[in-house]
């Protein structure tokens, strides 16, 4: 499903950080065809693959992400060597309003893609991922991406890899594929994905 060959085509920003955008990496109707086989996502905030049921399009496209094939050319595009890091796969259906604060992510991840399944967006409405230039200011950034179908944003992780996005509540499809830095982080992490799972559903019934 996915087009490496987008992947591969598209140019290395390295300032104020090394990431990288891409543009139809999956068709518009390829992405309509992932949205109906999606998970049945009710509550908002990332939810880690293991907890999900992946059927169809949807499947067919978390294939894909895991393939080594990603983590060549995420290597390649960069400065990375990623082939033996361990990757974790987390799904988003809805956002709410502040999701999307200026953030930096933390040591253990070494780098993340998100690949967007939108129809379509209105950046005005906020949600359009920014790679900022600072940590005080999202309007102060060097690059904004529209969360479209087939639109993705990669970067590595470093001491001034800001980002984030305008406030915005509803739909927003996004996979999210992280390259770590151990097994242990990846187990971690994924046990931490499953309580915070549990204790929104928890909160939601109550």
């Amino acid at each position: 499903m996915i087009n490496f060959d987008a992947l591969r085509a598209s140019s290395t920003r390295t300032s104020p950080y090394q990431y990288i955008v891409s543009e139809n990496v999956i068709t518009k109707e390829q992405a309509a065809d992932v949205r109906r086989d999606y998970p049945k996502i009710k509550q908002t905030g990332y939810l880690p693959l293991s907890k999900l049921e992946a059927t169809g399009a949807f499947k067919r496209l978390i294939d894909d992400l895991q393939k080594p094939e990603l983590a060549e050319i995420l290597s390649e595009k960069l400065g990375l060597d990623l082939m033996d890091k361990p990757r974790m796969i987390t799904v988003r259906r809805l956002s709410k309003h502040g999701d999307g604060r200026i953030h930096n992510d933390s040591k253990s991840k070494i780098c993340t893609m998100l690949i967007y399944l939108n129809d379509d967006w209105d950046n005005a409405e906020g949600g359009a991922i920014r790679a900022l230039n600072g940590k005080t200011d999202m309007d102060d950034y060097a690059e904004e991406v529209a969360p479209l179908a087939g639109n993705v944003f990669a970067f590595k992780r470093s001491e001034s890899s800001w980002h984030g996005h305008p406030s915005y509540k509803g739909e927003r499809y996004v996979v999210q594929t992280t390259f770590l830095i151990s097994e242990e982080e990846l187990a971690r992490k994924e046990k931490r994905g499953g309580l915070q799972t549990k204790l929104k559903r928890l909160l939601r019934i109550n």
